[in-house]
């Protein structure tokens, strides 16, 4: 298949994975408690990604200037995250003591819509390297995708919007995560800077967002899963470049 129709593919997949979280806590029913797991397995698995393959590669397309290219995509995200938006965490919480005005809730949907269009970039640009990055990245994007919709969906509740308008905001995630795609599919040739800019993203959010969310839960577990994760992207490397 064509990296790109695939990328596509993808791209709509996890677009359904935000889509997912946000039933999660629009439908009362579910069972919330895996999210933690889902949490710290992405937090090890994305990190990892990052470090050991995309920013090598990224290295290898730029040279240096791919080194402040990763460091000005960390640096978006964090922008938008603390100059834009409250804080806000991908935990199961209400929110009520941090989002009591609905422009506070929706200026939270502003920030993860710029990381999410940021995840599909990083899918496509993956792909537009070698299957076995696309394939790695996306693995990576994806555990932490239903968490996303759940925690954007818990975030607009509790500022006092719909369950409607709540899922419709986990929707909204999906839909820039395939602009992302979209956006790298049209500007393939530009792939040496969305790369390195998603390696960026992919750190912050890995060590920025997810792991002190990991760290918030008392006792060894959350840790042990953390390295979980890690395993698991050394696993499938090993894998991939033993055929």
């Amino acid at each position: 298949m064509h990296p790109i129709i695939l990328s596509l593919l993808l791209g709509l997949t996890a677009a359904g994975a935000n889509l997912f979280g946000g039933a999660i806590i629009v439908q009362k029913n579910w069972d919330r408690s895996y999210l933690r797991y889902f949490i710290a397995l992405g937090a090890g698995f994305m990190l990892a990604t990052a470090i050991v393959e995309v920013f090598p590669e990224s290295i290898k397309l730029g040279g240096k200037n791919a080194a402040f290219l990763v460091l000005l995509g960390y640096l978006i995200i964090h922008f938008f995250e603390h100059a834009v938006t409250p804080h806000f965490h991908f935990g199961e919480e209400t929110h009520g003591h941090e989002f009591v005005h609905a422009h506070k809730g929706y200026s939270v949907v502003i920030g993860l819509v710029i990381h999410t269009f940021f995840d599909g970039i990083a899918i496509a640009s993956g792909f537009l390297i070698s299957n076995w990055l696309g394939w790695i990245i996306f693995i990576a994007i994806f555990l932490h995708k239903i968490p996303e919709g759940f925690t954007v969906a818990s975030v607009m509740l509790a500022s006092g919007q719909s369950r409607r308008i709540a899922w419709g905001a986990s929707a909204l995630l999906g839909a820039a995560t395939f602009a992302g795609v979209l956006t790298m599919a049209l500007l393939r040739k530009e792939v040496n800077f969305g790369l390195p800019l998603s390696a960026g993203v992919t750190i912050y959010v890995a060590a920025s967002d997810l792991i002190p969310e990991v760290n918030r839960e008392p006792g060894v577990k959350m840790a042990l899963v953390v390295f979980l994760g890690v395993g698991f992207m050394f696993l499938l490397d090993h894998i991939a470049h033993a055929h």
